[in-house]
């Protein structure tokens, strides 16, 4: 329970289920802790369960804001959501509750989990397709989902709305989870300046190599940026590549964004690997559409995904997730082709 709309009817769909229901709140030094424990134990009384707070500090900050920042270190784009789901959320949070005798980890995601006859689970899209949350469950292992419930998934963001207003709960939109939690209150570029190596300055250079200009230090840019290059320029600078080993940040025309093909060195798949080559839609970040694309065995390891048409902004760092229909087949992070360089 986070004190949200989703974790409370989803709890709340369970006790009309005739579930025995317990409550969870992961205790992650969010800045505002002290806040959401108190509304959560709120909600719990209001729905008469029992509630647990879990310290999970030390694990988050190992697990996940030590990757979240050392990728942007490394000239990547994270998303710290995925990790935490596989790492934290549905990993060591699973663990300890089926430790202390519960059959099953219950959510607020948006997707639908169906059990195959054979004891296999396959992950589908959520009901609500403005809502569906499955790619930031690519990371999941087979073991993960046969212990994990998403009473939410073939239900509508309003529809869940209307279930609160029926306990007589009252949530609005800026009481919605922010994906970032441990941001909350806190600009990205000072959080990860504090930890930054001392000399993170370097050029700026065009594609064809040429000095532009000078930058405090790649973590502040990410693939696709246009503003807050402070490049004087008639025509717009994009940045098209993050250079970790020389300390550059590559910019270019908005033409020189679009990669026909990425390579992921290692993929996870939910339910056993598929036969390759197979024609899948793959998604390359939350929010957007998945694009026909071709996925092959990748010459050194991995999978090798050939576009159908060329993608703007292909992002090191963020995650790959492969669909059939509107089943997620698995996922992995998005890495350039090993000889791929953004400078000629």
């Amino acid at each position: 329970m986070s004190g949200g709309v989703d974790s409370t009817v989803t709890a709340a769909l369970l006790q009309q289920a005739g579930a025995e229901v317990r409550g969870v709140f992961m205790l992650l030094g969010q800045p505002d802790q002290e806040a959401q424990i108190e509304q959560v134990r709120g909600l719990a009384g209001r729905l008469e369960i029992p509630l647990e707070v879990i310290d999970l500090r030390a694990e988050f900050a190992a697990r996940v804001i030590s990757y979240f920042r050392a990728s942007y270190f490394r000239g990547e784009t994270p998303n710290p959501c995925v990790v935490c789901n596989r790492e934290v959320k549905l990993g060591l949070l699973l663990d300890q509750v089926r430790a202390a005798g519960a059959e099953f980890l219950a959510t607020g995601h948006y997707v639908r989990l169906y059990r195959a006859p054979d004891g296999g689970c396959h992950l589908r899209r959520g009901l609500d397709s403005s809502k569906d949350q499955s790619y930031f469950l690519c990371g999941l292992a087979p073991a993960q989902l046969r212990h994990l419930l998403f009473p939410l998934g073939e239900h509508r963001k309003s529809e869940v709305y209307e279930l609160a207003a029926g306990l007589g709960l009252r949530f609005t939109t800026s009481q919605e989870s922010q994906d970032v939690c441990f941001l909350k209150g806190r600009e990205l570029g000072d959080f990860l300046a504090a930890a930054a190596p001392a000399d993170s300055a370097g050029a700026v250079v065009t594609t064809d190599g040429r000095e532009i200009g000078r930058h405090a230090g790649i973590y502040h840019f990410t693939i696709g940026q246009r503003r807050g290059l402070g490049i004087p320029a008639a025509a717009p600078y994009y940045v098209v590549g993050l250079e970790a080993a020389g300390n550059r940040v590559v910019v270019g025309t908005n033409e020189e964004l679009f990669r026909d093909r990425l390579w992921v060195p290692e993929v996870n798949w939910l339910a056993g690997a598929p036969e390759l080559p197979v024609e899948l839609a793959v998604q390359i970040r939350y929010r957007q559409r998945p694009v026909p694309a071709r996925v092959s065995a990748g010459s050194i390891g991995g999978v090798e995904v050939a576009f159908a048409d060329p993608q703007r902004a292909v992002t090191p760092g963020q995650f790959a997730a492969f669909y059939q229909g509107d089943e997620l087949l698995g996922g992995g992070v998005i890495r350039l082709s090993p000889e791929f360089s953004a400078v000629d």
